[in-house]
């Protein structure tokens, strides 16, 4: 009998980096690990950056220890698949080595590692959407209208003007699944998922040129030439474990590297499904959706539609909520007060775990209180990062389990607008997936959703979603006469799955979220569309 095939995941999140061993035959996690970024965000005057140096550190220290802790032999691990949050990426010389490392340049932020969530680039955003509007580019319908400041492109425009000594030196930039991938075959290669998404570059579909890039800013267009030449499509191999990578991690050279993904397009894969208009929520941190379909439809405020973005053969439909773990966190850690505080202690719960537990108790509507959920402005479908959040209703009775419940309604409502921004253009939604920690630990959270939306919600099975989605990305590229399969639809039937249970929309409930969701459409209109919104103004007053 043949021994089990395995293979890892590499998945790159915001604060840490997380591998898994999994099993080829069912997906089982044989071993993992994690390691918590030393620098975490650095955060500083609407910057958002990190360390590059605590991603390479943290990818061989969880590969390592991950691959120790599951017993497998080295022989039996037959590939490696990376993903990592997007558009997250720094500029590098041509051997790879981050500027922010080189003499020169430590001091300077625009050669450090841009998280996805810097918004820094929202002036250069929103200039490139008008450009892009008096142009009439046709690129624009696949990204629904809008230009997102958590993109690539417009970070590097930002890059081009405030530090074009930066630019200059930078050989290529790098997405961050990207440069892990070079870090262990020495192949310089760029993902076309990520390119597709944050570049607005495809093969197959209306992109940015040259021509636009210099409309925007003379000079501008030779960042094109910063990208790496080589494009590698989802699913296929990057390159092989070069020796001394393989030596670092113990495992044997020459196994094959999946081209890089971004965290919550690989996830779908742990669905185990490949189903048309499902749509699968991320929620982490932010919220990502993703949905297939086989037809192309501009939809208001879809973050991204690329032909084979994320899975092939399908259009792939992103769009996503900028904080909803981070709304909670932050409510949760500086506003609930120290008597929820004092009491979570006595019990032995987490802050969460007791607000979750106080709001389960209430009905839908029972706080009065409505929630617009920008608190780290709008990704979907106003793509604003200059907007800020509100909670309307609040009196002197309002308890903070109403403020929680409430938090959670105003998130719900921000996915019901999306939701019907893909109905308005044709694209049917029928379900919803979800994964995420927040998946994972808050039933009452999944309830409030189905309750908005109407919709059931099955969970993924694994609670290593980005992982496994990664490993699974590998099990395809590796292929069948390695020990893994032919494409990553095999792949994701047999390492994948749902949990059993379905959560099903609460008909009273229902009903009134539906009458709430008429007035939180009138605030979003009204404060979400006009430029002059107070709420705006008020971001702006902050500085």
């Amino acid at each position: 009998m043949s021994r089990d095939k395995y293979t890892v995941g590499a998945d790159f999140g915001t604060l840490s980096v997380r591998a898994v061993v999994a099993s080829v035959r069912d997906g089982s996690i044989a071993g993992s690990a994690s390691f918590t970024y030393p620098h975490g965000v650095m955060e500083k005057d609407g910057f958002a950056l990190a360390d590059p140096k605590d991603y390479m550190d943290g990818l061989f220290k969880v590969i390592k220890e991950a691959v120790s802790e599951s017993g497998v032999s080295a022989e039996d691990i037959i590939a490696i698949g990376i993903d990592a949050t997007s558009s997250t990426f720094l500029p590098v010389d041509a051997e790879g080595t981050p500027l922010c490392e080189k003499q020169g340049f430590t001091g300077r932020p625009h050669a450090w590692m841009k998280l996805w969530k810097h918004h820094h680039a929202q002036p250069e955003a929103d200039e490139l959407t008008a450009l892009a509007r008096e142009r009439n580019e046709a690129f624009l319908a696949r990204c629904g209208g809008k230009i997102n400041a958590e993109w690539m492109l417009p970070k590097l425009l930002e890059i081009y003007r405030e530090d074009p000594e930066v630019f200059e030196a930078a050989a290529y930039f790098s997405e961050a699944g990207d440069r892990a991938v070079w870090a262990l075959t020495g192949e310089m290669t760029a993902s076309t998922g990520p390119l597709g998404y944050k570049m607005l570059l495809s093969e197959s579909d209306p992109s940015v040129s040259a021509e636009f890039l210099e409309a925007a800013e003379k000079g501008f267009g030779r960042v094109l030439l910063k990208l790496p030449e080589r494009r590698v499509p989802l699913g296929q191999t990057a390159g092989r474990l070069k020796e001394e990578a393989a030596r670092r991690l113990g495992l044997a050279p020459g196994i094959p590297v999946a081209a890089a993904n971004i965290d919550a397009h690989v996830t779908y894969a742990v669905t185990g499904e490949v189903k048309e208009n499902n749509m699968l929520l991320i929620l982490g941190t932010s919220c990502c959706t993703i949905l297939l379909s086989r037809e192309f439809r501009p939809v208001e405020g879809a973050f991204g539609i690329v032909k084979d973005g994320v899975y092939p053969g399908f259009y792939g439909y992103e769009s996503g909520q900028s904080a909803v773990g981070d709304t909670l966190a932050w409510f949760a850690e500086n506003a609930c007060g120290k008597n929820i505080a004092e009491e979570a202690e006595a019990r032995g719960l987490s802050v969460h775990q007791l607000l979750t537990e106080k709001a389960e108790k209430l009905k839908a509507g029972q706080s009065g209180l409505l929630v617009l959920d920008w608190w780290g402005g709008n990704r979907s479908i106003l793509a604003d990062s200059s907007l800020s959040g509100a909670i309307f209703g609040l009196t002197l009775d309002t308890r903070p389990e109403e403020v929680y419940r409430a938090l959670i309604e105003g998130l719900g409502f921000g996915l019901r607008e999306i939701i019907e921004a893909y109905r308005r253009a044709g694209v049917p939604v029928e379900g919803l997936y979800a994964s995420g920690g927040i998946a994972a630990k808050n039933r009452l959270f999944l309830q409030i959703y189905s309750d908005i939306t109407g919709l059931t919600v099955r969970r993924v099975r694994s609670s290593e979603s980005s992982a496994l989605g990664s490993a699974i990305f590998a099990a395809g590229a590796a292929g069948k006469e390695s020990g893994g399969y032919s494409d990553v639809f095999e792949a994701s039937a047999a390492m994948g799955g749902l949990k059993e249970d379905v959560i099903t929309p609460d008909p009273e409930s229902s009903a009134v979220y539906e009458r709430l969701y008429g007035v939180w459409h009138d605030l979003h209109e009204k404060l979400g569309r006009d430029e002059a919104s107070a709420l705006k103004k008020l971001r702006e007053m902050k500085g």
